[in-house]
């Protein structure tokens, strides 16, 4: 057990140069925090442009951003560490767990998030419609949808509809060396509708889900597939793929709204009786909507998603319910903030 380090004031809120980055720092600053970045050397070019990071802690590559010597300077600035998808990508839960620096919200459930097992085991918990998980390869019998574990970020996806076509892929990625055999592989029935992220975060101090946003990921190239005539579509051998170059705004219908909050709620609920203390902070549902206008969760993310970058000036829903521009960095900051002056740090760091 690694003796973790307790603080009664934070002065610094750190993060990895990558995912989300600006505002989570933006919103640091905008709360009256000092900004720490931890950045790779060939990321220094972006990251000194702005003048809200303080700080920057250069490393070569991420894994080593745990290092003691950086350990040390983040505990000299009295930092607590806000993780993001990039953390999820190169660092596992046991790397995560022996960080002696408090982590915003509970690194355990980031266990959770990346193994796919787990993951549906909370969202069934949840009462989450989700897919139908395929156990196997032979029991493929219509259109699929095949991942990886962890924060991938939609590369190595692909589409199956039979055996044959699985392992088709299956050994190109192990050629590739994104994977190491197929049951490295996660399978689910593929649903047609709107693909839909909504991001929430839930606050242990005044226990309340917010939904903060909603966005629509912009994949290379299965969403430009669409804009070639099936004519040609045949004619060429074009492979669809996930991965996400951007995001896109979405304001839902008014009526949806209420069974948003249900989920969240439903969510934060099952997190606290799995993996105590729970959720607090951000998190996200991802999934599908339907012709009629039914939501099918396929994942969750157990922190602060990519998505939220569109709302640096806050949401449509930020807006109901702050009276300043809340994106989702300045809401943790925000809360942070809150539970300090409280004296209720414990219900926020792990």
């Amino acid at each position: 057990m690694v003796d973790r380090i307790i603080l009664e004031s934070p002065r610094t809120i750190a993060t990895l140069g990558s995912h989300s980055a600006l505002q989570i720092l933006k919103g640091a600053k905008d709360e009256g925090f000092e900004t720490l970045l931890i950045c790779e050397e060939k990321r220094l070019g972006l990251y000194k442009r702005f003048k809200f990071i303080d700080e920057i802690l250069t490393i070569k590559q991420h894994n080593q951003a745990f290092e003691k010597k950086s350990l040390q300077h983040l505990h000299d600035a009295k930092s607590v560490i806000i993780p993001h998808g990039t953390m999820v990508a190169y660092f596992t839960y046991s790397e995560i767990d022996k960080i002696s620096i408090p982590i915003f919200g509970n690194r355990k459930i980031l266990q959770w998030e990346s193994d796919r097992n787990l993951k549906q085991k909370l969202m069934n918990a949840s009462q989450l419609i989700t897919p139908k998980s395929i156990q196997s390869k032979d029991e493929i019998r219509n259109l699929c949808i095949v991942k990886l574990h962890g924060a991938a970020g939609g590369r190595g996806y692909f589409l199956a509809w039979n055996k044959e076509s699985f392992e088709e892929n299956a050994q190109a990625l192990v050629n590739q060396g994104r994977i190491t055999g197929e049951e490295d592989l996660f399978i689910q029935e593929y649903i047609v509708g709107v693909p839909t992220y909504l991001q929430f975060f839930y606050s242990p101090i005044s226990n309340q889900v917010e939904f903060l946003g909603a966005d629509i990921r912009y994949e290379s190239n299965i969403d430009s597939l669409g804009r070639i005539p099936a004519r040609q579509q045949l004619s060429v051998n074009l492979e669809p793929s996930y991965n996400v170059i951007g995001n896109i705004p979405l304001v839902l219908r008014e009526s949806l709204l209420e069974e948003v909050y249900k989920m969240g709620e439903r969510f934060v609920k099952a997190s606290e009786g799995l993996v105590p203390p729970g959720i607090p902070g951000p998190f996200c549902l991802e999934g599908v909507y339907d012709r009629e206008g039914i939501f099918t969760t396929f994942e969750f993310s157990a922190r602060i998603v990519a998505g939220t970058n569109l709302y640096i000036n806050g949401s449509p829903y930020s807006d109901l319910l702050f009276e300043k521009p809340m994106s989702m960095g300045r809401r943790i900051a925000h809360e942070i903030k809150i539970a300090s002056e409280k004296g209720l740090l414990d219900r926020i760091f792990t």
